[in-house]
């Protein structure tokens, strides 16, 4: 094993003075985000335009579907960490993927008005609910793979790591800004099936590469014990084969849920309890004051990421909608479609993100810079007042009663630095703050709060539905006001429960201890 964790440059090859690896996985996250991302923001304006699909309706599709992409991960990489190893859950995952997507280009034919029925191709609908299903499962057994593989890339200590993963992070951005663009592009202009298909084309090449560029993984990806792969599980089968049949089933179970978002709220909640009672039970029972205190600051930690990405959030629900309804799209002399705004996000994150990197080290060596409770305090007040610059923006429409594109821009602008304020130190608080018996299930509780809060925030937008005529509001001003309203309630949440963490933020860092 020694031998593998220290592989020399000359044996793994480097380019730009990172392993080779590291750019087998940039390039292959990135076309898994393009898939994600190009079908993301086109998801509500296909159900709500093509099959006429309520707003609430839509929505909670779309609440299910993304709470379960969340959610799935925890089990992929647990899977993989204790069976498959990295390389076969990411195989098995992307050609779930690809599948998925081509099941997505199946439109069917378009839904229409029967007298006062509407008439939807029920089988298409199917085939796009199994289609889901098939993202679901396979960015559960991708998504946490492949980061899991760059950190091993780089031994205990090496200088180059965090350069490494700000390299890998600029992938995920890449595949999120082209795809939103050309995808959201393609379905709105040329047809839904050419956005869908067009993001599993992207999938596909990037399962390419992966195959293609595993010389330079320096054995990362593999199985841990390939041994017990072999072993004969309880059905007969040996366990790797067990571990794709029962995935395949669960395919079934997940196909119903994304159509019943009863059963997912229902899921989440039962979990949720669960989880936070086994905490409570933990911290009176098998914590000391210090590890209680710490405990505790991380339980309100992540509970506030719950208000922050359900604001977030907002961008492929309300805010896709909004986009469609309402806006003048005109940008600088072009016109975007609704999904395209989407991309405003990662061309935030590259513009920003480098001078929140400097910030933090000038802040930092000064001893200015903010505790982590203050920093999740300043990410949520910018996703409030994201939505202030909607409220603004709506007090001026033009002569067609639309808003100027400039206030989403504005919006999107600030609610991408309230994710660097929050995001980058979020996973990072779990690995410093959770007692190490139980950071495997804090890190687990973390990603149940980012699932819960995609069930959150698809709620959230169902205040503001909308009733149309064949997918189109009759009716701007009354779309605006409604979207105002919701936006004016968002963005007091936003700004009071950020303030709120940061008047409390002295006592957090108390209990705390040292840790930031």
């Amino acid at each position: 094993m020694s031998s593998v964790s220290t592989a020399t440059p000359a044996a793994s090859g480097e380019f730009w003075g990172h392993p080779k690896g590291l750019f087998v996985c940039f390039a292959t996250e990135m076309w898994e985000r393009f898939s994600f991302y190009g079908m993301k923001y086109l998801l509500l304006l296909y159900l709500t335009k093509y099959h006429l699909f309520t707003d609430a309706m839509g929505l909670d599709v779309l609440g299910s579907y993304a709470a379960l992409v969340y959610a799935m991960p925890v089990i992929g990489g647990l899977l993989a960490d204790r069976y498959l190893g990295m390389r076969k859950a990411v195989v098995f995952g992307g050609l779930l993927l690809v599948m998925g997507h081509i099941g997505m280009a199946v439109e069917g034919h378009q839904a229409y008005l029967e007298g006062d029925k509407i008439i939807r191709d029920s089988s298409a609908l199917q085939v796009f609910y199994f289609s889901l299903a098939l993202i679901v499962i396979g960015v559960g057994f991708l998504k946490p793979n492949i980061s899991t593989i760059v950190g091993k890339l780089y031994v205990e200590g090496d200088p180059r790591r965090d350069s490494g993963f700000t390299i890998f992070y600029m992938g995920i951005n890449l595949g999120s800004f082209i795809a939103t663009l050309l995808c959201g592009y393609l379905g709105e202009t040329y047809g839904w099936s050419y956005g869908f298909g067009a993001a599993g084309i992207g999938m596909l090449l990037g399962l390419i590469v992966f195959l293609y560029g595993q010389r330079y993984l320096e054995g990362h990806a593999e199985p841990s014990n390939p041994a017990i792969l072999k072993e004969r599980s309880l059905i007969g089968l040996n366990k790797e084969h067990t571990i794709y049949l029962l995935s395949l089933i669960s395919l079934v179970a997940v196909w119903q849920m994304v159509q019943y978002h009863a059963v997912v709220s229902a899921t989440l909640n039962t979990l949720s309890i669960i989880v936070l009672a086994g905490l409570v039970w933990f911290l009176a029972t098998q914590c000391n004051a210090e590890e209680r205190g710490r405990m505790g600051v991380l339980i309100i930690l992540t509970m506030s990421t719950v208000v922050f990405w359900a604001l977030f959030e907002q961008s492929a629900a309300s805010m896709t909608l909004y986009a469609d309804r309402v806006l003048d799209r005109n940008l600088l002399g072009f016109e975007l479609t609704a999904a395209q705004f989407g991309a405003m996000n990662a061309f935030f994150i590259f513009t920003t993100a480098p001078f929140f990197a400097w910030l933090w080290m000038y802040l930092a060596k000064r001893g200015w810079e903010p505790s982590t409770p203050v920093k999740f305090g300043l990410g949520i007040i910018q996703a409030g007042l994201g939505f202030a610059a909607l409220v603004y923006g709506a007090q001026h429409p033009d002569e067609l009663g639309k808003v100027a594109a400039i206030w989403l821009v504005l919006a999107y602008f600030l609610h991408t630095t309230g994710e660097l304020c929050l995001s980058p130190v979020g996973l990072s608080a779990v690995t410093k703050l959770a007692v190490p018996s139980v950071v495997g299930v804090m890190m687990g509780g973390w990603f149940l709060a980012t699932a819960y809060s995609e069930m959150v925030a698809a709620q959230i937008a169902k205040l503001a539905s909308i009733e149309t005529v064949s997918g189109a509001v009759t009716d701007i001003s009354q779309a605006l006001a409604a979207y105002t309203t919701l936006f004016e309630k968002l963005t007091y949440v936003g700004v009071g429960v950020g303030v709120a963490l940061i008047v409390i933020s002295p006592l957090l860092k108390k209990h705390m201890h040292g840790v930031n």
